[in-house]
């Protein structure tokens, strides 16, 4: 999510934390555990596209990305590409310890934040 945050010059994203009341208004049929399990978009028209489908709607909208999005539009490629996504996502924390990316899945670096003050 840093990644892609930092890649979005054009701010075509609006990238929503999980565990908001704005993520379960714009996918209400999506439980928390579908909503963990992978990334996901929801489209201007409501369509909800997760994993693979998912970067390559970003990437074509990121012009750093525009490449990969090309590539994953080739016939065959899409479905590896959800493999190795689903690959990736299910083994996610122990990757980010093996690579040293502290809180890689995080929207914003961490930061005190007014509500932290209440615990």
């Amino acid at each position: 999510m840093k990644l892609l945050t930092w890649l979005d010059w054009l701010n075509v994203a609006a990238l929503i934390p999980l565990s908001s009341d704005r993520a379960r208004e714009l996918a209400p049929q999506l439980s928390a555990e579908q909503l963990r399990s992978a990334m996901h978009v929801v489209t201007k028209d409501g369509r909800v596209l997760r994993g693979a489908r998912c970067i390559r709607f970003l990437s074509l909208r990121m012009p750093v990305l525009l490449p990969l999005g090309l590539l994953l539009w080739v016939p065959g490629v899409i479905w590896l590409a959800e493999h190795v996504y689903q690959r990736i996502a299910n083994n996610r924390l122990v990757l980010s310890r093996v690579f040293g990316c502290k809180d890689a899945c995080s929207i914003m670096p961490a930061r005190k934040r007014e509500q932290d003050k209440l615990a």
